[in-house]
């Protein structure tokens, strides 16, 4: 991994989709849409686009689901392949984690 390609915020989106999605996440979605860019530009012939996210934390879906939205605004015409985690109901470490999954899986089949 290259380290120009970390984005750092200052806190976590704390277990919370619309904070990933609406707060935290949106302050450091432009910088993260930068990384994919300049990388895209490097390449010869981009022809999608894949992430990996968990849905069950506030990071992983509402960022996650943001950054998909970017993607999808930035490169209409590539391919986007989404590998999502939903959480386990024997294995939850939050109650609010089968909320999470619901709000990112709602704007998956949008993007």
């Amino acid at each position: 991994f290259k380290p120009d390609n970390f984005v750092f915020g200052n806190s976590g989106a704390g277990n919370n989709w619309a904070k990933g999605h609406y707060t935290e996440g949106a302050e450091i979605v432009e910088q993260a849409i930068d990384v994919v860019r300049k990388e895209a530009e490097g390449s010869d012939h981009v022809q999608g686009f894949q992430i990996a996210h968990s849905l069950g934390g506030g990071t992983g879906s509402g960022l996650g689901t943001l950054l998909l939205l970017k993607i999808r605004d930035a490169y209409p015409d590539r391919l986007t392949k989404t590998y999502s985690i939903y959480p386990s109901p024997k294995v939850s470490d939050t109650v609010v984690e089968p909320y999470n999954a619901i709000l990112a899986t709602h704007q998956l089949p949008e993007n």
